[in-house]
């Protein structure tokens, strides 16, 4: 808080020595600044009122000769005796026409002047305090207007140097062709017609207008800049800085005590935010949350309070009332900006929500639609009802992008180069940016469109076998046998081969196949039948179509068998394998035909058979050894 208090009371001094330099100078650097924004007039307006000042100074002329003219003619017409009436009447005659072509140019200029008097701007003379006293818009002579308002700014601040300056004090001097208003002998400046019909009065009226305005200014001037008037105002500043050192002050105990009063409240009102059975926050954190917004909110009041107590501060000083503009202007300034755009913006507001409720409806419409076809209730001949849900989504993301296209001219800013760069570059990292995507997308709905698979189903896709579980836009998700979760990219998807195995369950069956390869000693006849009987004894295998078995091969030691039993649970291929291939096993070993390698078989001589004990006969027994002896090598030994 010192800090800041040291920061208030430094600005305050540079304001104060501001004055100062002000005082002594009778110059500030806001002067500067509006002189050279005056001296860089609009080229337009400039040569606007150049083009003005070429006709101004050919009327002139135009003027004067006409008046020489009058003069010759009124000479003339006093010049005649009484009985010259035919030579009088023509001489006044022409003064008459004269006279009318004065009041001719005199509209004329006067609407000239009404039609450049809204969009011409005249050069300001400005007062001690940098505040615009009134506009300078005419040449006099070889001065243009900007050095006429120059020249009234030096010699109106030289007034303030006399000490017994009266507005009285100046003077008004009529002339033929000017008024002048004039400070003992030093002329102030000069009004012309020209000036007068600027402002829509008299010279008179006008000398009077200006004479008052220049002598209040500096009355208030070195009203301003006398030692009582300092001092109240230096009083008054100090005030400011009092008071706003205390509201300080007592915002800062304010918050300590709020601060004090948020730790007791732990583990009473702060006891932290629970949703469900999940800890959102504990009450430490509940109470550092709180702390951190208190502390904002401190130091957001503090600089609210500083921010209005100085405008207030430099309201008091005239030479410093610019600055309490120039900051209140910072925020009202945007506010008023804001406020203009959105009231200019109203119009395509309202037109924006007409669009969006309009498209809102459709929107409805369209998924009522959507809901009717997917629930099989509106039926269209060549439309699953599969295709209900992408087919909304595209119609929707289309529906969209009109929306937006109709919308687009209504935004504000939409005509600007800015937008139009924002949204090509946009677009730019949209189309490079998502290159893979776009091609998964596009696979995605060709894939719903080809209706190779649906949720639920079980599918091999390249070397991976599982049931669909998710299909999106992008990937299609399956989890398999072992419960793995697998996603493959539409794209892939679309780049191999995919076969489904519950598509035609419902209605042809799936053929399940399992192999078996036996010796040439068992009878093909005995083999089929235990292969049929093992797979009608096996659960979820159809009776009906019935199994059937294939030999598929005679090899040199064994035939090759095959059974062909049909299912309607594609999901339950693995259990029906494994139960298959256990009773395959069970009939074979209760008919005594032995599942064994032919090679192993035909070289087991005096080996027990392979089947279970618990299939063979009770007085089975191992066969013997066969040996064969040549009884001549015998007799060749024994000799």
């Amino acid at each position: 808080m010192k800090k800041l208090l040291r920061i208030f009371l430094l600005t305050i001094v540079i304001s104060l020595c501001g004055h100062n330099i002000y005082a002594q100078k009778d110059t500030s650097v806001q002067e500067q600044k509006k002189d050279s924004i005056n001296q860089k007039n609009d080229s337009l307006n400039a040569a606007i009122l150049q083009q003005y000042h070429i006709k101004q100074n050919a009327i002139e002329q135009l003027r004067i000769a006409d008046s020489i003219t009058k003069a010759n003619l009124e000479a003339q017409i006093n010049s005649l005796k009484s009985s010259d009436i035919t030579k009088r009447s023509e001489l006044k005659k022409q003064l008459e026409d004269l006279k009318n072509k004065d009041s001719i140019r005199l509209s004329e200029r006067k609407s000239e002047i009404d039609s450049l008097r809204l969009t011409a701007k005249g050069y300001p003379v400005l007062g001690f305090f940098n505040d615009t006293l009134f506009y300078v818009f005419n040449n006099s002579g070889s001065f243009s207007a900007e050095d006429r308002a120059n020249a009234i700014n030096s010699r109106m601040k030289s007034l303030s140097e006399h000490y017994r300056f009266a507005p009285d004090s100046i003077k008004i001097i009529p002339s033929e062709t000017a008024t002048n208003l004039a400070f003992r002998d030093n002329i102030i400046m000069s009004i012309s017609d020209n000036d007068a019909l600027w402002e829509n009065t008299t010279r008179s009226d006008l000398a009077e207008k200006y004479r008052q305005i220049i002598g209040n200014e500096v009355v208030k001037y070195k009203s301003a800049i006398s030692l009582k008037t300092l001092a109240k105002e230096i009083a008054l500043a100090l005030l400011v800085i009092a008071i706003t050192f205390f509201v300080i002050k007592y915002l800062s105990k304010l918050f300590r005590w709020i601060r004090v009063k948020i730790w007791q409240q732990k583990g009473k009102l702060l006891k932290g935010v629970q949703i469900k059975n999940y800890t959102l926050f504990d009450a430490d954190s509940e109470i550092n949350a709180l702390l951190n917004v208190i502390n904002v909110l401190k130091w957001l009041l503090i600089i609210i309070v500083i921010y209005l107590a100085l405008p207030i501060l430099f309201g008091i000083f005239p030479w410093t009332k610019n600055f309490a503009s120039t900051l209140f202007g910072y925020i009202l300034n945007p506010l008023k900006k804001i406020a203009i755009s959105f009231w200019n913006f109203l119009p395509n507001l309202i037109t924006i929500l007409v669009i969006l409720f309009v498209f809102r409806y459709v929107f409805k419409g369209i998924k009522y639609l959507k809901n009717e076809i997917k629930n099989d209730q509106l039926k269209i001949p060549g439309f699953f009802p599969d295709w209900a849900n992408p087919t909304y989504q595209i119609i929707r993301v289309l529906i969209f992008a009109f929306m937006i296209v109709v919308i687009y001219p209504y935004l504000p800013g939409s005509g600007s180069q800015v937008f139009k760069g924002v949204t090509v570059f946009l677009g730019f990292l949209f189309t490079f940016g998502s290159a893979g995507s776009l091609s998964n997308i596009i696979s995605g709905l060709l894939l719903t469109y080809m209706r190779l698979f649906k949720i639920g189903d079980r599918v091999k896709i390249g070397d991976i076998t599982g049931d669909v579980i998710e299909k999106s836009l992008l990937v299609t998700r399956i989890r398999t046998i072992k419960n793995e979760i697998v996603s493959i990219p539409n794209s892939t998807i679309m780049s191999s081969h995919t076969i489904n195995y519950s598509s035609d369950c419902p209605g042809l069956g799936l053929i399940l196949h399992a192999t078996a390869t036996i010796g040439y000693d068992v009878p093909w006849r005995d083999m089929h039948q235990a292969m049929i009987d093992a797979a009608l004894k096996t659960e979820y295998v159809l009776q009906d179509p019935k199994p059937f078995v294939l030999q598929t091969g005679l090899e040199d030691f064994y035939v090759s068998y095959q059974i062909n039993a049909y299912i309607r649970e594609a999901n339950k291929q693995a259990d029906i394998y494994s139960e298959l291939y256990q009773n395959i096993q069970d009939v074979c070993n209760e008919r005594g035909i032995e599942i064994m390698s032919p090679h192993y078989k035909a070289s087991r001589d005096g080996n027990a058979t392979t089947i279970p004990e618990n299939y063979l006969p009770k007085d089975y027994k191992a066969p013997g050894f066969n040996v064969n002896i040549n009884k001549e090598n015998t007799k060749t030994s024994e000799e």
